[in-house]
């Protein structure tokens, strides 16, 4: 009994020390009260609406992108306790835009660095001296409409750098450090419909997270992708997973979709899937409870190829009726057979719908010279379309993923897209003896996992495409 009694109190205190490290600075905690990953998407109430895939137009959409107050402090220790307190006075504050990087706005010092880390690491940890981490405090109050009420209500920060703490009337709703991915909160419990909301981000330069962004461009920091508000019904779609291909004929279109439901009620699923001229090819519905997978699978006789050099689209708009209430999401969609054959015994050849292709390709940066790391639509679209009356077809994110207007232009305008995960460990080296590389440490395996989780899909799910490809299935 002793000796359990002494383990008793070693976990305690164990636990103690855990509960005591502060977000940033602990290497395992990715996220606290994050939405798992999926796709991003916000729901139409009208279907003539979801047809144009524009999210300005949803009733379930809020942006709030803008203007904002801000403080800013050179060391994290600096932080007053009542910061986030909605009842503090912030009319003295100034004003920044969001998105935007604070240091291309008169706060701190931006750095460029190819390969080292911009702090000194160790072992690894956070810089050294922690009270040097500076911190940028976002505030902005927002109402919501009286029609979302009884709605699961989202939060969306698209993208910020490094370490974000968010709060809402005061209260902790989470933390995230991805800050290329979407991090994405259910605030149905944090918010009020009767007067104004008080949104507060507390965003710290540097993280435990920053070791996996040791990108070569500008270490800059702050909200650098859209923030906004979604609204779902209870019983909605969770997410969806498309497969649009072709068999060895490359002649008519494979389609599988599955669409994952949230809530727990009966609901009908369905969906519509149109070429450019607006024909409807493909249509099914079926009834399942909520919180089940509604799977659909369908030929497209003589399907348009979808290709760099022909990028046809199909429009596909998912539905799901509960009760009285129709959402309805929509979601482009190519045809296209990707293959990497064996010429001989030394050459490979990639091959796009039967057809060899050569990548002339070129790596892309979110970044302006104005807005930092804050990247237009008007900008990606100029980019992309220069690309390609260059004869570039090809696009590598180096090195993390792109928001996601950028693969939509890519789809529209014809781009083979490379994209990465938001990891990149330079700074630590590479050499295996000395137990620096990262990705071979088993501490940071929560960090790198998470990361590509962010983008794609579970990782059981990849198994079974790839158990599919071994067994000759495309």
């Amino acid at each position: 009994m002793k000796r359990v009694f002494l383990s008793v109190i070693a976990l305690v205190a164990a636990v103690t020390v855990m509960a005591q490290t502060p977000y940033w600075k602990e290497v395992s905690t990715v996220e606290v009260n994050r939405v798992a990953p999926r796709a991003e998407f916000v729901t139409y109430s009208d279907k003539a609406e979801a047809k144009v895939g524009d999210f300005s137009t949803s009733e379930n959409y809020q942006l709030l992108n803008g203007t904002w107050k801000f403080l800013f402090f050179d060391a994290y220790g600096q932080v007053p306790e009542n910061v986030t307190d909605p009842a503090t006075d912030s009319s003295a504050w100034d004003d920044i835009k969001v998105p935007g990087n604070w240091e291309r706005q008169g706060y701190g010092v931006a750095i460029y660095t190819n390969h080292p880390y911009e702090f000194k690491p160790h072992k690894p940890q956070p810089p050294q001296l922690p009270e040097e981490n500076p911190v940028g405090v976002y505030r902005r109050e927002f109402t919501l409409d009286k029609a979302w009420d009884g709605k699961d209500i989202y939060l969306n920060v698209a993208g910020a750098k490094s370490g974000v703490y968010v709060y809402i009337n005061g209260r902790e709703v989470g933390y995230s450090e991805d800050s290329k991915t979407r991090a994405q909160f259910l605030i149905n419990d944090y918010v009020k419909f009767d007067g104004e909301n008080t949104l507060v981000l507390k965003i710290f330069r540097w993280s435990t997270g920053s070791y996996l962004e040791c990108q070569d461009f500008w270490r800059i920091s702050g909200i650098e992708r859209d923030v906004y508000l979604s609204a779902q019904e209870k019983t909605s779609i969770a997410d969806f997973d498309v497969v649009s291909t072709f068999g060895e004929d490359l002649k008519d279109g494979i389609f599988e979709l599955d669409i994952i439901t949230s809530g727990s009620g009966q609901c009908e699923v369905g969906y519509e899937l149109k070429d450019a001229a607006g024909k409807v090819v493909l249509t099914d519905s079926q009834k399942v409870q909520g919180g089940k997978t509604a799977s659909f699978e369908g030929v497209v006789a003589d399907a348009a190829k979808w290709s760099a050099e022909c990028p046809n689209l199909y429009h596909l708009v998912m539905s799901i009726k509960s009760g009285d209430k129709t959402e309805y999401v929509p979601f482009n969609v190519g045809f296209r057979r990707f293959e990497i054959k064996q010429l001989n015994e030394r050459h490979w050849v990639f091959l796009v719908n039967g057809e060899p292709v050569k990548f002339k390709g070129v790596n892309v940066h979110e970044h302006n010279e104005y807005t930092g790391h804050y990247i237009t639509e008007e900008d990606m679209r100029h980019d992309l379309e220069i690309m390609r009356r260059n004869n570039i077809n090809a696009v590598r994110t180096a090195h993390y993923p792109q928001p996601r207007r950028f693969y939509e232009l890519c789809d529209e305008i014809g781009i083979y897209v490379y994209c990465e995960a938001n990891i990149e460990s330079h700074g630590m080296g590479y050499t295996l003896d000395k137990g620096r590389t990262l990705a071979n440490n088993p501490d940071w395996k929560v960090p790198h996992l998470d990361r590509i989780n962010n983008m794609y899909i579970p990782l059981e799910k990849i198994m079974t495409f790839v158990e599919r490809f071994n067994q000759g299935e495309n």
